[in-house]
């Protein structure tokens, strides 16, 4: 089991950032492959970043390519997604996964543990 909380979310103006953290716990953070997603109110959950066990490789969706950094601390367990240059079209709430193996998964079905959500809003 992993179990996952994330924090950081907020309200913030478009061109705003903000940073986004999820504490892992219940298993070696080492040995799990992470992600963030993201979910809009009537839309489906979609990647934002997908995370190798090592943070050494990572996938972003092209809708945040050059906005958005993630990176994970194996020492802390915990993952980080930076947002930077904020879109209204980036509100949503997101969550952070964890799934056992390596590799990187963009699917939200690929991951078995999920925390409960951070708000994000980002007003024009």
């Amino acid at each position: 089991q992993v179990q996952l909380v994330e924090s950081g979310g907020g309200l913030v103006q478009a061109g705003g950032s903000l940073r986004l953290s999820c504490a892992a716990s219940g298993r070696t953070f080492s040995s799990v492959t992470m992600g963030w997603f993201r979910q809009a109110p009537g839309k489906e959950r979609e990647v934002v970043v997908g995370i190798s066990m090592s943070g050494g490789a990572t996938y972003y969706a092209d809708s945040v390519k050059g906005r958005f950094t993630s990176s994970r601390d194996n020492v802390k367990d915990t993952v980080y997604l930076q947002m930077n240059s904020l879109k209204p079209e980036d509100t949503a709430a997101y969550y952070c996964a964890a799934r056992r193996g390596s590799g990187i998964y963009v699917s939200p079905p690929q991951y078995a543990y999920w925390g409960q959500g951070t708000q994000v809003t980002v007003s024009s």
